[in-house]
């Protein structure tokens, strides 16, 4: 009953920017933490940002501090990431992710960074 879904990804060229959106759906949005990760081919997954339900606490990766921000709308059970200044090695599928006993994921939304 869980169901995440991200959208918003694309190619762009390098030192541009995309907003990606994840829609929640199934529980109590505001209750959980979420999060966003992302996996580049041949690459493990990993965090790229998170933030506690009411936007309270926010994490990001060392990789991303300053160019990435993540947010969300408890109105609209939507979590957020805005990148810019966007570097080729940002290329990666991004997901959504929230931990309901076990993690829980969407299905990726691929962004290209790439002149």
């Amino acid at each position: 009953q869980v169901q995440l879904v991200e959208s918003g990804g694309g190619l762009v060229q390098p030192g541009g920017s995309l907003k990606l959106s994840c829609a929640a759906s199934g529980f109590t949005f505001s209750s959980y933490a979420m999060r966003w990760y992302r996996q580049a081919l041949g690459k493990e997954r990993e965090l790229v940002a998170s933030i506690t339900g009411t936007g309270g606490k926010i994490n990001y990766a060392d990789s991303v501090k300053g160019r990435f921000t993540i947010s969300r709308d408890n109105t609209k059970n939507t979590v957020y990431l805005e990148m810019s200044s966007l570097k080729p090695e940002d290329t990666a599928v991004y997901y959504c992710n929230v931990v309901i006993r076990f993690h829980y994921w969407g299905q990726g939304t691929q962004v290209t960074v790439s002149s």
